[in-house]
């Protein structure tokens, strides 16, 4: 997976959290939905600075991996 391609899901996410916010009245599923994007998010920008981290220490970019999201959101806690 290329950067390019990380960081084009990372702008279809932040759109859909956007149009979701933007709504006059949020509904249950919505609150989950913004809950999941924001868990997502989090993986795509980990994923994101994995990759860019190994390319600058000369490493193959393509051996990062998406981490769990307990992980991600332990470690951004």
């Amino acid at each position: 997976m290329k950067d390019s391609v990380v960081i084009s899901h990372i702008a279809a996410l932040i759109e859909e959290e956007n149009q979701i916010r933007a709504q006059s009245s949020a509904t249950h599923e919505d609150s989950a939905r913004l809950r999941h994007l924001k868990e997502e998010l989090d993986q795509c920008r980990d994923l994101l600075r994995q990759r860019r981290a190994l390319r600058e220490f000369g490493e193959n970019a393509d051996a990062a991996k998406p981490r769990d999201v307990e992980i991600v959101e332990r470690y951004k806690g």
